[in-house]
Order: C-alpha cells, then structure tokens, then sequence
C-alpha cells in the first residue's frame, strides 16, 4: 500500500561508481585469495558456493563485487548490525574485502527456489468471507450500525480491530474471529477491503446534510474533504452507515480514548452530530488502494534499481532475483524500522507493513536469477 503499508529494499550503497580502490573486474589473483578468505571466515554461512546456509542467510553467489565491498565495509563500520559479521569484517584488510567480494562475484548465481509468491489481497479475499455475513461480501455493509468497510484506510482499520481486541474499544460480535487471525491475514483483509469500492448511501432519516456540511469544517483536515480520508491511518467517513458514525462520534464523549477526538466532539449537541452524520453518509467515497495491482506498482519501482544485470561491475547495489526469501524479508523491515543505515531505503520502506514485505520478498525470491 503506498502509505500503508510495508519499499524497496536490501541496501543501495551510494558509492561513486568511479571508486579506485575497487576494480571494475574481477582479476584470477583476486578470485583465488578470496577463495581462501572465504574458506577461512564466510563459509560457515553463505558457503563456497556462495549459497547461503540457512533461512534469513543471503546468497553471495554472483552478486556483485562492489555492493560485497560496501557492505562489508558497513558492517565494519557500524552502519549494519550484526556482531559476527562486524568482527569479520574489521579483521579484513582492504585487500580481503576486495578479494572475497571478487571471489563471490565470479561463482554462478544460485538458481531461484519454487517460492509461491504471496499476495495479500487473495489472502485477505479469503479471510473476508468471514465478515461477509455482518459487513457484505464486498465490505458494503446493509445492516444498521455495522459499518461499512469497502474503502477503508487499511492502516486504521488494523488499528481498529486491535482496539476492540486490547478493550480499548467495546467489545463486539467480531471479537472471537479477529483473535483467530494473525497479523498477515490482519493486514490483507485491510488491504482487501481498502480496495473494494463503497456503495453509494440515501439520506438518514434523521438530520439535515446541508447544516452538518460547515460543522464537518474541522473535520476534513484528518479525514479529507467531504469524508474521504488520504491518510491511511485516518477513516474515510464518507458513506458511512449513520447509525454506526453517530455511535462512535458519541462514543468519544465517553469510552474511546482520543484526547483530540474527545475535545472536538464536547460542544457538538445530538443535532449537530445528526447534521454532521446525514452530510458524511450520503458523500462519495472512493477505495483507499488498489491491492490488485499493488505489488506490480512496486516492483516496478524496486527495479528502476535493482533489475540490472549481474555482470555490470561498476553498480553497488544488490542484484535481489533469486535471493532468499527470509533474507529479504529481514532486511526490508530493518530499513523500514531504521535498524539499517541507509536513508533513502528507510524513506521509501517506511509505509510498508509486513504483508507487503512477504509478497516483495517472495516475489523476488521467485524470479530466476540471471
């Protein structure tokens, strides 16, 4: 999800690709002294074929000599957290780096594995079917006081669904089903419902559209103009189902705990929120995201970096085809929590939540490495 979400990742080494100390080819000494660097301090892990050893260990294997170097010097330098490899790493001269780096960069790539690649709207497709019997097959709820979903900012509807779950809300029907799901099948059932479309709402029978229009001034800078929320941590409220917004604007009164929220709703009057809740119900609403094509639209971007070919030694960033999976995963969440220096990656990883990473990782796992 653009905002959501959960990005490209695994570093992009801003090194000048005219860097001296690191030779544009890979001499037959370098490739031999970094066998024996390898054999002596790498092996354990990524082995001398360069495949890693375990789940969460990448492959060295063909990738290239100059990214090796950058992050090996990161680790040296702190800028990558991992204690073996900081050691290793600061015991390397600068002719080790280059040599191993070498070494790696000449072997084969490692043949992709038959990953399946997750996708979180098809799994959240499928853990909807769960909710279709209180809140519609598509998320447009015909029930009074059950809201609608079909829309919805996915990060606030995950938010939400915890807040019933901690007490934080009151409890409801749906309580037993949200504790059966974990935090994937949490974050693609938003993500499926975030891009259905709602459905368009008559008239309460109470309040009056046209007095709550200016009350809902206030309103439009969190939840957008006329109710449609840009902030996926933010509710769209347009299309809402009446019963259900009045409910909860009344609820921060007394229950909910929203500091601003409560302010805001103190001098409204039972009117005023009948006004407001008949001007939100009969707006347009729109889907937050489009889950179907999301993972295209990020790829895309990812390869603007990450697509070239192995054999382009002047590039210090990552070849990812064919990498583990548990690899990527761990190193896109490190740049999204920033636990892995590198601004521009944490920048563009940040919206991501975990369903997301799955469906990148695994995504890239899968295509042949070349």
């Amino acid at each position: 999800m653009k905002h959501f979400l959960l990005a490209m990742f695994v570093s992009v080494v801003l090194i000048g690709c005219s860097d001296e100390s690191t030779p544009s080819k890979q001499s037959a000494a370098d490739i031999r002294a970094g066998r024996i660097v390898a054999e002596k301090e790498c092996k354990g892990c990524h082995g001398l074929d360069g495949k890693g050893t375990a789940p969460g260990i990448p492959n060295l294997a063909g990738q290239r000599g100059r990214y090796v170097m950058a992050a090996l010097n990161e680790y040296k330098n702190g800028v990558r957290v991992h204690a073996a490899l900081r050691t290793i790493a600061a015991t390397m001269t600068e002719d080790d780096t280059r040599a191993v780096a070498a070494f790696y960069a000449s072997l084969p790539p490692v043949a992709a594995t038959k990953t399946p690649v997750f996708s979180p709207y098809e799994r959240g497709k499928v853990v909807a079917a769960d909710c279709a019997g209180c809140h519609g097959a598509d998320g447009n709820s015909t029930t009074p006081g059950t809201p609608n979903l079909a829309g919805q900012q996915p990060r606030y509807f995950v938010a939400a669904t915890q807040e019933y779950l901690t007490g934080a809300r009151a409890s409801a029907p749906m309580d037993p089903l949200l504790r059966k799901l974990n935090k994937l099948d949490m974050e693609s059932v938003a993500l499926y419902f975030a891009s259905q479309t709602p459905a368009p709402r008559s008239a309460p029978a109470t309040g009056d559209a046209a007095a709550g229009e200016p009350r809902t001034a206030v309103c439009g800078g969190c939840h957008g103009s006329h109710g449609v929320s840009t902030d996926s941590a933010t509710p769209s409220l347009a299309s809402e189902d009446p019963q259900y917004l009045t409910h909860s604007i009344k609820a921060y009164r007394t229950t909910r705990k929203h500091d601003l929220m409560r302010r805001l709703v103190a001098d409204l009057t039972d009117k005023d929120i009948d006004n407001i809740v008949a001007f939100y119900a009969t707006q347009k609403s729109k889907p937050a995201e489009n889950g179907q094509t999301l993972l295209k639209e990020i790829t895309d971007k990812c390869n603007r970096c990450h697509a070239g070919e192995r054999d382009n030694p002047a590039l210090a960033i990552p070849v990812i085809n064919g990498q583990d999976k548990d690899y990527l995963t761990l190193a896109l969440r490190a740049y999204r929590d920033d636990k892995r220096g590198n601004s521009m990656m944490h920048n563009m990883s940040m919206p991501y939540a975990d369903s997301i990473i799955e469906s990148i990782a695994s995504y890239y796992a899968s295509q042949p490495a070349r």
